[in-house]
């Protein structure tokens, strides 16, 4: 493990945005809503690293971003049910849209009913399914212990992932540092992982101080190389509004939003 080196709250601001997903996925999204999040995207201090939507709007995305924002959409969510054939008509609709990212739901709950061979399946599916595409694999590890998120980190790797990604942000329980430690250990510990994969914080994250805490972590395990959104990703909406306020010099991004 390394020692991450001190930053500045705009230091970390910066490299927040870099690697933004920003993200909305609301029930209720519109097409207006999109639009707004893609203006928003490219914005006055930089542009964010990806704009994640439901499927049904990942073309409309493409359409309005520059090539140097990627278009990342859901598949298999938020619910990470064990419907292979579903998961992967979600993959290919991302794919035929012109994405460039698939975040998908690992079907937890089998995992936790100890059906190695499904979660498996559908994974390596997805993965066959946007061959090409990064993959980002949602382990929704706030409904997991501690030895499953290690299982599931693992069962993720082998399957393809790209990148570990913590949480749907629809159930109570999001991003927690635990969690992203045990996901960090696991991609350090992967031979064929530990130089390339990525990890993506999601759920609940907040201020620039919530973002810090995942970034020192993050270099603490993979080291200073993985600080750049090849390997890192934060996903939030409402994260972007203290980003742009610390780099305005109107906020302090000094307070993490769980309290701490």
């Amino acid at each position: 493990m390394t020692a991450p080196k001190p930053r500045s709250p705009q230091a970390v601001a910066r490299l927040a945005l870099a690697c933004l997903d920003l993200t909305s996925l609301n029930d209720d999204d519109t097409e207006a809503d999109v639009l707004r999040l893609c203006e928003r995207a490219q914005g006055l201090h930089g542009p964010v690293a990806a704009v994640c939507v439901w499927p049904r709007f990942a073309a409309l995305a493409r359409r309005h971003l520059p090539a140097a924002i990627a278009v990342a959409a859901v598949a298999n969510f938020p619910a990470g049910g064990d419907d292979t054939d579903a998961a992967v008509r979600d993959t290919r609709a991302i794919v035929d849209a012109g994405a460039q990212e698939v975040d998908v739901v690992l079907p937890y709950h089998r995992l936790q009913q100890g059906d190695v061979a499904a979660v498996a399946n559908l994974l390596g599916a997805v993965r066959r399914a946007c061959d090409g595409l990064r993959l980002k694999v949602i382990l929704e590890s706030g409904a997991l212990d501690d030895a499953l998120v290690t299982r599931a980190s693992q069962l993720a790797l082998a399957a393809g992932a790209d990148f570990l990604k913590t949480s749907t942000g629809k159930i109570p329980a999001g991003a927690s540092l635990r969690a992203a430690a045990l996901m960090l250990d696991a991609i350090a510990a992967d031979p064929a992982a530990a130089a390339s994969a990525g990890f993506k914080a999601s759920g609940g994250i907040r201020t620039v101080a919530d973002a810090a805490a995942y970034i020192d972590l993050v270099e603490s395990r993979l080291g200073a190389q993985a600080l750049g959104p090849a390997r890192l990703r934060i996903g939030a909406s409402s994260l972007l509004a203290d980003i742009e306020a610390v780099l305005a010099g109107t906020g302090s991004g000094g307070a993490r939003s769980d309290g701490y």
